[in-house]
């Protein structure tokens, strides 16, 4: 592969990268501007864009606002829920003036205070496990990681000097917990790694083809020789910034 097209691939996985990240810190949600900003050195077009717009959806990242995370659960996932906040429904709800309140004494370091602050936040662990769903692991497993994220975190609150510093450290060990989990499991999606791998199979594939004829291939010739639907070959042609070398996707099929 020419280095041209490397050094896009990089940047193209770079990029969805940083732009997973920023939402991941507004919580999941990103606005179409921000992603534009962020690959605006790829000079995307609005079809690319969108498929980019249309991968972090897939993704439970919400474009402009939050997406509702239970469409994306199975139904184990969602009986498990079921059961799972029934058996938490016995816990008080407080308001955030209450909750601030809590936090602050935990901080001070008072025991029965960061104990109350565990059963705040457990309905948030959930809501945090809805994030990382269909990922290959179970979501009681997420749920359990997240559950002794919050737990050791609880005792960490004591450096911290406002009950807001406190809850960012909180969702932070969630989430990293529910992460570190899934990656070694084995189970972690990296998308722009995977899309990157894919064009470079891709690129392999229509350049044996083509020295092999003689001539660029088709879109169509390239998906009969390596079984893949031309949709896809298309996808990742535009993805990756319209065209990869040995390929004519203007020619006609040879017979």
């Amino acid at each position: 592969m020419s280095d041209s097209m490397r050094e896009q691939e990089l940047l193209f996985a770079k990029t969805l990268e940083k732009v997973v990240k920023r939402a991941k810190a507004q919580n999941h949600v990103i606005s179409k501007e921000q992603v534009r900003e962020e690959f605006m050195a790829l000079k995307l077009s609005e079809e690319q864009l969108q498929m980019v717009l249309d991968y972090l959806k897939n993704h439970k990242i919400g474009i402009g606002e939050p997406v509702d995370l239970d469409e994306y659960l199975t139904e184990d996932d969602l009986d498990y829920l079921d059961m799972y906040l029934q058996d938490l429904g016995g816990l008080s709800e407080v308001s955030e003036g209450e909750k601030k309140a809590v936090t602050l004494s935990a901080m001070a370091g008072e025991k029965a205070a960061k104990q109350k602050l565990i059963e705040i936040y457990l309905p948030q662990v959930v809501e945090v496990a809805k994030l990382y769903a269909g990922q290959g692991v179970f979501m009681e497993d997420l749920i359990g990681e997240g559950n002794m994220a919050l737990t050791l975190g609880v005792e960490m609150l004591g450096c911290l000097e406002t009950a807001e510093e406190a809850a960012g450290l909180l969702g932070k060990m969630m989430m990293d917990a529910m992460e570190d989990f899934i990656r070694e499991s084995g189970a972690a999606d990296d998308g722009g790694k995977e899309l990157a791998e894919r064009a470079d199979q891709l690129y392999r594939q229509a350049k044996e083809l083509s020295e092999s004829l003689l001539r660029k291939v088709t879109v169509a010739e390239l998906s009969r020789e390596i079984e893949m639907e031309e949709e896809e070959i298309r996808d990742i042609l535009q993805a990756m910034g319209g065209s990869l070398d040995y390929i004519e996707e203007g020619a006609e099929d040879a017979k």
